[in-house]
């Protein structure tokens, strides 16, 4: 298939990203797998690679050149002088960090890159730049929305946990939750694992909100509420999700390993146990996007800014699964347009021979 370009967005500049990022490309096989389009700025990316003494080349380019195959564009969104100041949450690495994603979207939306793979931000530097979102996932989902639900999903080779809500504080969790909003997310990971794993009927274990799935109604009610007459409703239609399943010890006793996906009711109930088998190779993926976005498991790190002990093994997997997944979507198309095609055709050319014996 043709080589793909990959936007990136540079992060937060005072954090890890940047490292995560260069030595990953430092492999320069990585060049002869897709086209990597990063977008922030040269003078930037100059001061980290420094920090890592790497040797990978690059090309400074404006905004709307295109990207040249075989190298390492950098697209400059700014030329200002950046004060770095590494571990550090400051206005001025929001401000940028903002800069590179509002960039890197467009691109994606004009069609100069293919998928994004988004460095990590801080949430308290967002805050401080008056970023008006909880993080990259819901700015996404506003920009790249298909009118319909998205979903944060946690993906590490056969592990891909998704949330039915994601940033919110734990006491607004319950108030969230309603059978409409199961039902949506349902859907878009049933999507998802359809078209963009390539699962043709995949299955999807249902974690419960409270302690034990509720007991039965003894520890809370949502269960019985809204849970499960989410996934029956759902099974009529051919979406093979099952549960609720007590989320404590579905994880210990290897039931996830039965199923292509699990929906966790919160951010915690599927972050903790996905990162504590997968810290340092897992993905964030945001599945109900027009466009294919991935991201690193991993946050900033400020304690380990500056020191070149940052590990890239998930940022490489963010990467991997941003060309694998865009490749899984062409083909997907591709294979359904020229199916239609088929189906078409033999209606064209019946029409063709009644017209051709009238004459």
């Amino acid at each position: 298939m043709d080589k793909l370009n990959i936007g990136i967005s540079i992060g937060d500049i005072n954090g890890i990203g940047l490292e995560v990022i260069l030595k990953t490309f430092c492999d320069e096989r990585l060049l002869n797998l897709c086209t990597p389009v990063l977008f922030g700025s040269s003078k930037v990316v100059s001061y980290h690679k420094n920090i890592i003494n790497g040797e990978l080349e690059f090309q400074s380019i404006r905004p709307g050149d295109t990207p040249e195959p075989g190298k390492f564009n950098v697209v400059n969104c700014w030329m200002d002088n950046v004060n770095i100041t590494l571990g550090k949450a400051t206005e001025l690495s929001g401000q940028y960090a903002g800069i590179s994603l509002e960039q890197a979207v467009k691109s994606l939306q004009n069609g100069t890159v293919d998928a994004l793979v988004t460095a990590p931000i801080n949430k308290e530097a967002m805050k401080l730049a008056q970023f008006p979102f909880p993080g990259h996932t819901e700015y996404l989902a506003r920009e790249l929305g298909r009118g319909q639900e998205h979903l944060m999903l946690m993906v590490n080779e056969g592990l891909r946990i998704g949330l039915a809500t994601n940033h919110l504080p734990l006491k607004e969790v319950a108030h969230a939750i309603d059978k409409n909003l199961i039902k949506r997310k349902l859907e878009v990971f049933h999507e998802a694992l359809r078209i963009d794993f390539g699962i043709e009927r995949p299955t999807i274990a249902v974690l419960g909100l409270n302690p034990h799935a509720s007991d039965g109604g003894v520890l809370g009610d949502e269960e019985e509420q809204f849970i499960r007459p989410a996934i029956v409703e759902l099974k009529k239609k051919g979406v093979l999700a099952m549960g609720p399943f007590p989320a404590d010890g579905f994880f210990g006793s290897g039931q996830h390993t039965k199923f292509d996906g699990i929906l966790a009711m919160y951010h915690d109930q599927g972050l903790v146990p996905f990162k504590a088998l997968s810290f340092g190779n897992g993905v964030n993926f945001t599945a109900g996007l027009t466009h294919v976005r991935t991201s690193p498991d991993h946050g900033t790190a400020y304690d380990l800014a500056g020191r070149n002990e940052a590990d890239p093994s998930s940022f490489r997997s963010a990467l991997y699964l941003a060309l694998d997944v865009a490749r899984s979507r062409k083909q997907y198309i591709e294979l359904h347009a020229n199916a239609l095609g088929q189906r078409q055709k033999p209606a064209d050319v019946e029409g063709e021979d009644e017209v051709l014996t009238e004459d």
